[in-house]
């Protein structure tokens, strides 16, 4: 699919720091706030975020802290809820009224924390891919999925963060370079994996805290708080599908939509009219 939707930038001063965000669609009606998955920024949402403005809808997507070109919180260890007071403090500087929402991945959980905290604010949430991990794998994707990079004279963190990108399209989890690891769709074409490099090497020292965050956070626990009303969403394509339907049953009342895969043409077209036709809906 292509879109003519223009992807404009700024920064939003949130008093602490700067919080980098990607915006598109007309300035009219209720806008989409769009928390992206991690590694990387809101650079990987651009896809649909065009689709969306092509369907008339205003999207803006902040980087979460510590990623792409977003000043990182102090903490050393920031937590989900502390990642979603500070995209939460953005919105605030950017928008005056009410919001819906789209997370996926790390971004899901940030957009479920800031949908239970702040109702009076978000009209509908959308849940794009969830891990619950728990027991053995959970401390595994601790201890191994989200380490630390450090730059080095001879710049071999640049082909460890190229492998990094790159084998999460092809092996889940990454480092499980076996068949039965391997993911269905294949790698993305060049462009997008420079780009998604790119964006991780900006936050090459910080990337890995929002990553951790998102494992740690207890998603079982906190799902069935969301009184909004919620879409959960998931591509076949996605390392996290098996967990698509207890994500769904967990908030109360939540509706669910199969998406194509990733590599499908179409899919961020379907997508966008799947998440379009839900935010229509009457609340």
């Amino acid at each position: 699919m292509t879109t003519t939707a223009r992807i404009r930038r700024g920064f939003a001063d949130t008093g602490d720091r700067q919080i980098h965000y990607r915006m598109s669609g007309p300035d009219d009606g209720v806008p989409l706030v769009a928390i992206h998955q991690s590694p990387g920024s809101s650079k990987q949402l651009e896809g649909l975020m065009g689709a969306l403005a092509d369907l008339g809808r205003r999207v803006i997507a902040p980087d979460t802290p510590g990623n792409g070109d977003s000043e990182p919180l102090e903490k050393a260890q920031p937590e989900i809820p502390d990642l979603a007071a500070a995209a939460m403090a953005a919105v605030d500087s950017l928008l005056p009224g009410p919001f819906d929402l789209y997370g996926s991945h790390t971004g899901a959980s940030i957009a479920m924390e800031i949908a239970i905290a702040r109702p009076d604010r978000v009209r509908r949430i959308v849940i794009d891919g969830m891990g619950l991990y728990s027991g053995g794998l959970q401390n595994e994707v601790l201890d191994r999925y989200a380490r630390e990079i450090a730059p080095d004279s001879e710049a071999t963190h640049l082909m460890k963060v190229w492998h990094f990108c790159r084998d999460q399209h092809l092996f889940w989890p990454y480092y499980n370079r076996t068949a039965a690891g391997r993911l269905p769709d294949g790698l993305p074409d060049d462009d997008y994996m420079h780009d998604f490099t790119v964006e991780v090497l900006k936050a090459l020292r910080t990337y890995h805290l929002s990553y951790r965050a998102a494992f740690r956070h207890p998603k079982r626990e906190r799902l069935p708080l969301i009184a909004r009303p919620a879409l959960v969403v998931c591509s076949t394509s996605d390392m996290l599908y098996d967990y698509f339907g207890e994500v769904a049953d967990l908030i109360p009342g939540a509706a669910r939509a199969e998406l194509r895969a990733w590599s499908d043409p179409e899919h961020h077209a379907h997508m966008a009219d799947v998440i379009d036709s839900f935010l229509k809906e009457t609340a």
